[in-house]
C-alpha cells in the first residue's frame, strides 16, 4: 500500500501523543482531513463513542487539521454507503480503542473497511490505537478480557500480532501472550503514547516508547526513529 500505516500503543488523542501526530499529519498530500472511528468502543454505549469524538476533535483541531467525527457504533454503521463516503472524502482515518474482537466483527466485510484501505491505497494516512492496531495483525488474542479464544486479524502484517499498551499490562499476561504465540508467530509489543509506523516498505518507532520484536531470534528493542526488523 502507499500510505502510511501507524499502530499506537496507547494515549490516542492525549497531549502525549501531539507530537506523533502532529508528524503523521504531515505525510498526507494537501490539508489533512481526518475521519475518527470510535466503533471499538460501540459495545460500551454511545456515551463512550462520543466521549472519544469529542477528545479526538479537540485534539486534531489543535493540530490544525479538518475533524470529520463519524457517529459510527456498531456494524449497522459500517454498512452505511453515506459512513463510507464521508471516510473516502479524507486522507487520514484514526481508529480508537476499546475490542478489538468486537472492531474487527463490526468492519470485516463491509464497505466502511473498503474505503479506510482505500485511503491507505490512495496515499493517506490509518492509524489505529490499542483494538484499532490489534485488528491489522495475522491475530490478535481476546485481549483485554482474556488470552483465549485468539482470533483473525486483517493478516496486514503476516506473521504477526500486535499487543498494545506494553509497559501496561501485567506481566504475568504478557508472558503468557508471548509463551502462547511465540513458536509460531513474532510479537510486537508497542508502549503508550508510541507508535510503530509502516510506510514506504519499512516499519519504525515514533513517539516517547518502546517497540519490543519477539520472535523465533529472541527479543529486540526498538526506540524513536530506529527502524524495526524482524525474521
Amino acid at each position: 500500500m502507499a500510505g502510511t500505516l501507524a499502530l499506537v500503543g496507547s494515549g490516542e488523542y492525549l497531549p502525549t501523543m501531539a507530537r506523533v501526530d502532529r508528524w503523521l499529519l504531515g505525510r498526507v498530500a494537501g490539508e489533512p482531513r481526518v475521519a475518527l472511528v470510535p466503533t471499538a468502543s460501540g459495545n460500551q454505549g454511545l456515551r463512550r463513542v462520543h466521549y472519544w469524538l469529542d477528545l479526538g476533535v479537540e485534539h486534531f483541531s489543535r493540530l490544525g487539521a479538518q475533524v470529520e467525527p463519524l457517529d459510527a457504533p456498531d456494524r449497522r454503521a459500517m454498512l452505511d454507503e453515506r459512513v463510507a463516503e464521508h471516510i473516502a472524502g479524507c486522507n487520514f482515518v484514526y481508529l480508537s480503542g476499546g475490542r478489538p474482537d468486537y472492531l474487527h466483527a463490526c468492519l470485516e466485510g463491509t464497505p466502511v473497511w473498503a474505503a479506510i484501505r482505500g485511503v491507505l491505497d490512495a496515499g493517506g494516512v490509518v492509524a489505529g490505537c490499542s483494538a484499532g492496531a490489534m485488528i491489522w495483525g495475522e491475530k490478535f488474542p481476546g485481549y483485554p478480557r482474556r488470552v483465549w479464544p485468539w482470533h483473525t486479524g486483517f493478516c496486514e502484517i503476516p506473521g504477526a500480532f500486535v499487543l498494545p499498551h506494553y509497559d501496561e499490562v501485567p506481566g504475568w499476561l504478557a508472558r503468557l501472550v508471548r509463551a502462547s504465540r511465540l513458536n509460531r508467530m513474532t510479537l510486537l509489543g508497542i508502549e503508550r503514547d508510541t507508535a510503530l509506523v509502516r510506510r514506504q516498505g519499512r516499519f519504525e518507532v515514533r513517539g516517547g516508547g518502546r517497540v519490543e520484536v519477539r520472535g523465533r531470534s529472541g527479543a529486540l528493542s526498538y526506540r524513536e526513529g530506529q527502524t524495526v526488523t524482524w525474521d
